[in-house]
């Protein structure tokens, strides 16, 4: 076992194409209309690690649908951007967000996602 590795949840690779439109606050603070594209690169019952050419900062939450496997596996989720680290070559950034507010009743999904990429890794 990787004693680094703090995750409660399983870490699973996913390949998915997002767009933030607005990063909000708690405090009402908002910045529109940012278009970043984003590359979703791992997602887990907690949140989803990202990739994009926009500086956004951390603290700030967006709203994201998840979509895993099948139209029927969405998940509408609040995401909040924990950290963020240049890549080695300088192109983009990759970020760590968490969900908040997920209901832990969607875990299912998660679960189907794993088994599906697992019957294919076999």
């Amino acid at each position: 076992m990787d004693v680094s590795e703090k995750r409660r949840s399983k870490r699973m690779e996913i390949s998915l194409k997002l767009k933030i439109s607005n990063l909000f606050k708690q405090d009402n603070v908002i910045i529109s209309h940012i278009d970043a594209p984003i590359e979703v690169t791992d997602v887990s019952k907690g949140g989803i690690g990202f990739d994009t050419t926009a500086v956004l900062p951390t603290g700030y939450y967006f709203n994201a649908c998840i979509t895993l496997g099948n139209d029927e596996s969405q998940i509408y989720t609040v995401v909040q951007i924990l950290r963020s680290s240049l890549s080695e070559d300088k192109t983009y950034t990759h970020y760590g967000a968490e969900f908040v507010g997920r209901a832990d009743i969607l875990d299912y999904i998660f679960d189907e996602y794993d088994d599906t990429l697992s019957s294919k890794n076999e």
